[in-house]
């Protein structure tokens, strides 16, 4: 049983090899970006919304809270970006569900991915809200013979947002894998059900840490 969907092919012609982390990335989404439009494309306003506009409001109210609260900002700025990044990690784990679907977040590719937009993002957000000047200053305080130090901070915990989310996936991967072995029947369902709710948790601690980061670039 392959546990990680980078060792899977599904598309070999020769030149052009695609495993299943891409494929599934692709499918991924194409799920948000058409959920997306079906939801939106009848939105109202009044006591009678449908239940996917509910859900959508609350899940936007949710995430903008959180920012703002992590962030003290404004949290329009911040929710496509964080937003997207939940919703990516979340999707993927909840179609894991299918059958003969492996969720792109237990490649470590994609986890590094995922960081690395991270990574891009904190400088990004923090030139934007205080300037390239006053920015970079941070990285010499209090003394300049902190620089290699605190540039060594944002690679690791680059590292570690990586390999936290990708071991937290594997993890629940392998245990489910063991199970069906062990017990065939009924264990293996609970246990998927259980996957699902860690996974949107998993997506929620990525999100919160990616808003803790650009929090901490963004505040003088």
């Amino acid at each position: 049983m392959e546990l990680s969907p980078d060792s899977i092919t599904l598309v070999d012609l020769g030149i052009v090899r695609l495993n299943a982390t891409v494929v599934y990335s692709w499918v991924v989404l194409a799920v948000l970006v058409v959920g997306s439009a079906l939801i939106t494309r009848r939105l109202t306003v009044g006591p009678q919304v449908s239940r996917w506009q509910s859900a959508l409001e609350a899940l936007v109210s949710i995430l903008r809270s959180q920012i703002a609260d992590m962030t003290q900002q404004n949290p329009d700025r911040y929710l496509p970006f964080i937003g997207t990044l939940f919703l990516f990690i979340a999707v993927s784990n909840l179609l894991a569900i299918i059958p003969g679907f492996s969720s792109p977040v237990s490649s470590v590719s994609t986890t590094a991915a995922l960081a690395f937009c991270v990574f891009i993002a904190v400088p990004v957000y923090g030139v934007m809200a205080r300037g390239l000047k006053d920015y970079l200053r941070a990285y010499i305080q209090p003394t300049f013979i902190m620089l290699p130090l605190n540039i060594l901070s944002e690679l690791s915990r680059t590292l570690a947002l990586a390999i936290r989310l990708f071991g937290n996936a594997l993890s629940g991967d392998i245990l489910v894998a063991i199970l069906i072995v062990i017990v065939p029947l009924f264990v293996p369902i609970v246990m998927q059900l259980f996957g699902l709710v860690i996974g949107l948790i998993q997506a929620y601690i990525f999100a919160i840490l990616a808003t803790v980061f650009i929090a901490s670039a963004t505040r003088d």
